[in-house]
């Protein structure tokens, strides 16, 4: 075991206990889901495409049910750098950001037909967009623009189409890094689990928005600072809809906090290392990804080239082991739908790997396969 991490019989130790006094965790949140059937399932690939990264637009792979193992079939041409995707919510449709250099664009595409289709592209008046969401009732897409510090507002036409940009929000300030803090730099924006609240992450100017959407028009509702210099990257809310998990990429840690969906308050509270062995090193936490049943967090770290896995059954979360990410730079992690395999997309070694699960302590196995696909950045399942 390596410093911080904790053995199988510890983490038994630490299910037991936490059983016996409820932990904080809503009644049948420990119970795992059930697996999904993964037949006829696709896996869909973000990428960069500009300055020599290789690839080509975004990856369309077969998954094997009984393995979780990737086979690229297909690929959208003609979509520049989609970094990011993000599925609308009948999986009818799928939407990329085009993180070129200069004025950011979003593409739609449909995946009703025999081969995806790009429906079209349009400008999100923002600049360098890294992430975006669809709202539940499908109405709108959100763009978090770096480059710009600030959030658009897509509308989406009943065909699936993106429409013009109702709304940029734009955030103002600076943080104490001269080199990454210099301005405000969105990284990414997401609806809360009740639907009622749009959060914006800002790396630039270390705070998390909360947002009100109506009818396409955006409402700040509150600017919640976090800790100076520690640059938040991207958030993930737990099952219970009432805690956040927020990977800060520049002081490398995850920070608990309070999320009221009533009342749209988000409360920082205790952090934790991302991983204990960094040391003074950037460490480059990225993606957070929680398992359905509230158990685990997982959260990549780029400097180290690992995946910590942390048990959430307490006040907060503890570290249980770090896993080698079976690559390079691992910018984002995500959950098949059974929640039995995690994958890690590996940018700077243009592979997707993905470990089994242990069904107990939740520690991913060695990767039990990997699929070379130039600069990967994102997966999603459909």
């Amino acid at each position: 075991m390596r410093n911080g991490e904790i053995g199988r019989r510890q983490f038994l130790g630490i299910l037991g206990g936490a059983l016996s006094v409820g932990a904080g965790v809503a009644a049948g949140v420990l119970t795992p889901p059930p697996a999904r059937a993964v037949d006829g399932m696709r896996a869909y690939l973000g990428c960069y495409t500009s300055a020599g990264a290789g690839g080509r637009g975004i990856g369309v792979a077969a998954v094997d049910p009984a393995t979780g193992g990737l086979a690229i079939e297909d690929t959208v041409d003609g979509v520049a750098d989609p970094s990011f995707l993000a599925l609308s919510p009948d999986g009818r449709y799928l939407y990329a950001v085009d993180e070129s250099a200069g004025a950011g664009r979003a593409t739609a595409i449909c995946l009703d037909t025999d081969r995806p289709t790009v429906l079209n592209t349009v400008a999100v008046q923002g600049n360098g967009p890294t992430h975006l969401c669809v709202t539940p009732d499908g109405r709108w897409v959100l763009t978090a623009n770096y480059d710009s510090g600030s959030v658009s507002v897509l509308a989406v036409a009943g065909d699936g189409r993106l429409g013009a940009v109702t709304d940029v929000a734009q955030h103002s300030g600076s943080g104490p890094d001269p080199e990454r803090q210099e301005g405000p730099h969105a990284h990414q924006v997401l609806v809360d689990p009740s639907g009622r609240w749009v959060l914006a992450v800002d790396l630039g100017v270390d705070s998390v928005y909360v947002y009100r959407l109506t009818d396409g028009k955006l409402a700040r509702h509150a600017q919640v600072a976090m800790t100076p210099g520690s640059g938040p990257r991207h958030l993930a809310f737990h099952p219970d809809g009432r805690r956040a998990y927020l990977a800060n990429e520049l002081n490398s840690t995850v920070t608990v906090c309070d999320w009221s969906p009533e009342t749209g308050e988000l409360r920082p509270g205790d952090s934790v290392a991302a991983d204990p062995d960094a040391g003074g090193d950037r460490n480059y936490p990225s993606e957070p990804v929680i398992s359905p049943d509230g158990r685990f967090l997982y959260l990549a770290n780029r400097g180290h080239d690992n995946i910590a896995t942390f048990t959430l059954l307490g006040v907060a979360p503890v570290l249980l082991t770090t896993t080698p990410c079976g690559g390079k730079f691992p910018r984002h992690l995500t959950l098949d739908p059974g929640a039995r395999r995690l994958y890690a997309a590996n940018q700077k070694s243009d592979s997707v790997t993905w470990f089994d699960l242990d069904p107990v302590t939740g520690i991913p196995g060695p990767s039990s396969g990997a699929l070379q696909t130039p600069a990967a950045t994102c997966v999603v399942f459909r």
